[in-house]
């Protein structure tokens, strides 16, 4: 009996294309002759667009090609059938870059995950435009910190300074953990697909200051939160991941507060984990996730 082949290295590859027979059959068959093995595949015809949408995960076996050669010989499959695509070697941590202001509730959540190795993630700083000492209880494990205050005189040159950072630190993805400040157009389209925000989502949707009041004042019985790609479009980028929790006329409006953290910590994480596990592929104003 031939021993089996030791996998040398994992990579998850997602795709999108225009929807005719054979695609499957295609991919399926390079990787074959490239001697790789199918861990996962999952896919989704989108019939109003016509458009094909499929992630894969696989092993390259030991003697296979390094992830250069790989991509280099896949280029030519997607070019054949006009793929947007990209390669994701499983072993590389995505880098993020982690905004935050006062709240600090989801930052802490996302730390303790990154820590116990449940998000694999390598964060490449923290910035907040608030001082450090609004976080003086916190332990960021040596992430390094960066106070960059803003005013509305100041925006445009707070957010080159973002930009400016996100390019130097080699980050793929900005996390706005309750990050209070609007993102311009001119930052929003520089960071489309790659910045993941959350915000409370009710019904009707309150906006503004103090929204957990406004909807304890109209009786609510479902607070929630949703975690999007940020647009130019305030609040209304593609939608990744969202949750609600029942409310009853018991509930105080510190009660609201406390299950909205609640929710925004556990969506905000499902969001992130979705997007660096090459879950998520934007479809339009919509995205196609591939859940576990």
């Amino acid at each position: 009996m031939t021993a089996r082949s030791v996998p040398q290295s994992t990579f998850i590859l997602t795709l999108s294309c225009p929807n005719r027979p054979g695609i499957v059959a295609a991919i399926s068959g390079r990787l074959a002759e490239l001697n790789a093995n199918i861990t996962e595949a999952q896919q989704f015809d989108d019939r109003d667009s016509t458009v094909f949408f499929m992630r894969i995960v696989f092993e390259i076996m030991e003697g296979g090609p390094d992830a250069d050669a790989l991509r280099e010989d896949l280029k030519t499959l997607a070019e054949a059938w006009k793929m947007d695509w990209s390669l994701h070697d499983r072993s590389v941590r995505p880098r993020v870059l982690i905004l935050v202001s006062r709240f600090d509730h989801c930052l802490v959540d996302l730390l303790y995950r990154w820590r116990i190795g449940e998000l694999p993630v390598e964060p490449v700083g923290i910035v907040s435009n608030h001082p450090r000492e609004v976080f003086a209880d916190l332990d960021f494990y040596g992430i390094p910190f960066h106070h960059f205050p803003i005013t509305k005189e100041t925006k445009q040159a707070q957010e080159a300074r973002i930009l400016r950072l996100f390019a130097e630190s080699r980050a793929e993805l900005v996390i706005l953990a309750r990050y209070m400040q609007v993102l311009s157009n001119d930052m929003a389209a520089s960071l489309s697909g790659r910045c993941i925000n959350i915000h409370h989502s009710f019904l009707p949707g309150f906006k503004g200051a103090r929204p957990y009041h406004q909807a304890f004042a109209r009786g609510v019985k479902l607070i929630g939160a949703t975690a999007h790609y940020v647009t130019s479009d305030l609040d209304e980028g593609p939608i990744i991941e969202q949750d609600v929790e029942r409310i009853s006329h018991a509930d105080t409006p510190d009660d609201l507060i406390r299950k909205g953290r609640d929710i925004e910590r556990r969506v905000l994480a499902r969001a992130v984990r979705y997007h660096i596990e090459r879950r998520t592929i934007i479809n339009g104003s919509r995205t196609v996730v591939f859940t576990p």
